[in-house]
């Protein structure tokens, strides 16, 4: 069993590995399910594939190798991502053999996105993100076994490709009146921005991948976003027409909400599973704020939960949807997927201590201040009054405003009700903090220097 890794870029550039001990996931197939393939399509895995009974038929034979990929065009993974690591690791517990792909070649380049041309990185960052990618590809799946997990890099094998090379040995195969009905393609083409060369040779460079990992590994499935499903074709058809062989592909839905919003953007901003750039108390969060109209889809795609206790929650939300304990589970589920069982544990701590069901002062402090980062905050010196804080965390407009909150009993401060409107912040808390509250439910943190 693999140890969970949280990778974090730091600020000088390193990379600093945090272990720690993990089940990563139940070790055997839902035994309400024949195969895996069944169990992939009943938890909406599946929204495009190749011929679907000869890949039913190819999951429940003998152990395939199959493969993924992702560019380190950041950091960190997100969410998306998370959906197809899942995937890898319901395949690898059915005993199928995983190549993890960080793409150091295509991470230069990047995939076209749907309306303007990426900003390339440096070789050198490309070279540094490869590193921290691999190292969360490896949290999710098994590195012993028959089945262990195996990292490539494209880089290994195009690092010494001409250009003339390339042309000759594999562009040759590839038709442009094909390659310009590409989704990704056709919508810049339709765009202002319209679309470069070299993002338009990306489909290529990802169908070279499918051909060489078939040649060295015998690799015959390439899973993906269903976003992705030009590139993934790119590479059965090379196969085909170069090897003369079949090999399949599977894209994943997009996962949106029920009110048809893409899943796992906020404003623009990415869920990451680094937990530097998304604490884990905003991490468990985002999850436990999951509609009742979505839970359910969200359990069966992002946890190993078996289909009779995602029935008896289906039950839940619609008899006492108030309790939120699908919500609930599902939060604790992924929080511990990702980010280990020790923190899954402190932020469920946080979020109960922070609405008066657990004592503030014994939470550790890294926790504390992530969990009150997510809150209105502010920044005060020591010995700032308490009214003033008020009125900078935005919990009052006014002096005045906080003095009669004061007067009337609604203020506590790290627990404590303040009864004198003279009262000083100490940051008294673990970390240098203090929680501010105003009425029941209203809260802020205090960061003090």
């Amino acid at each position: 069993m693999t140890q969970a890794l949280s990778v974090r870029a730091s600020g000088s550039g390193t990379l600093a590995l945090v272990s720690d001990p993990v089940i990563l996931a139940t070790q055997q197939n839902d035994p309400s399910f024949e195969d895996v393939w069944e169990e992939l399509v009943w938890r909406g895995h599946v929204h495009v594939s190749t011929e679907r009974a000869a890949l039913k038929e190819l999951l429940a034979g003998e152990p395939i190798t199959y493969y993924c990929g992702f560019d380190p065009t950041a950091p960190s993974l997100h969410l998306g991502n998370l959906v197809q690591l899942i995937v890898m690791r319901r395949l690898q517990i059915a005993g199928h053999r995983p190549l993890g792909l960080v793409g150091g070649s295509t991470g230069l380049i990047g995939d076209p996105r749907p309306t303007a041309e990426r900003t390339l990185n440096t070789k050198e960052t490309v070279a540094e993100w490869v590193g921290y990618l691999q190292s969360q590809v490896s949290r999710f799946l098994s590195s012993e076994g028959d089945a262990a997990v195996r990292l490539v890099n494209n880089l290994d094998w195009t690092a010494g490709l001409s250009a003339i090379d390339f042309l000759r040995e594999i562009g040759k195969h590839y038709r442009v009146g094909t390659m310009l009905k590409k989704d990704a393609v056709a919508s810049r083409l339709n765009s202002d921005a319209g679309i470069s060369y070299t993002e338009f040779s990306y489909q290529i460079l990802q169908g070279y991948d499918f051909l060489e990992l078939y040649r060295q590994y015998g690799c015959v499935l390439q899973t993906g976003g269903s976003d992705q499903w030009g590139n993934l074709t790119s590479g059965t058809d090379l196969i085909h027409r170069v090897e003369g062989a079949s090999v399949h592909a599977i894209g994943t839905p997009l996962v949106t909400n029920s009110d048809g919003t893409k899943f796992g953007k906020s404003e623009g901003n990415a869920i990451w599973l680094d937990a530097e750039m998304c604490s884990p108390y905003r991490f468990y969060q985002f999850w436990l704020n999951t509609d009742d109209g979505d839970v359910i889809d969200r359990l069966k795609v992002f946890t190993f939960l078996t289909r009779a206790e995602i029935d008896q929650y289906a039950a839940l939300v619609e008899s006492e949807p108030f309790r939120r304990a699908a919500q609930r589970r599902l939060a604790l589920e992924v929080t511990t997927l990702v980010h280990g069982s020790e923190a899954a544990e402190a932020v469920i701590a946080a979020s109960e201590a922070l609405f008066g069901k657990g004592d503030l002062a014994a939470l550790d402090a890294a926790t504390l201040r992530s969990a009150l980062a997510e809150l209105p905050n502010a920044t005060i010196a020591g010995g700032t009054p308490v009214v003033q804080a008020l009125v900078e965390t935005g919990l009052v407009e006014s002096l005045g405003e906080g003095r009669r909150a004061i007067a009337q009993g609604g203020v506590t401060l790290d627990g404590v009700r303040v009864d004198d409107d003279t009262a000083t912040v100490s940051g008294a808390l673990p970390g240098g903090v203090s929680v501010l509250r105003r009425g029941k439910k209203t809260l802020a943190g205090l960061f003090v220097e």
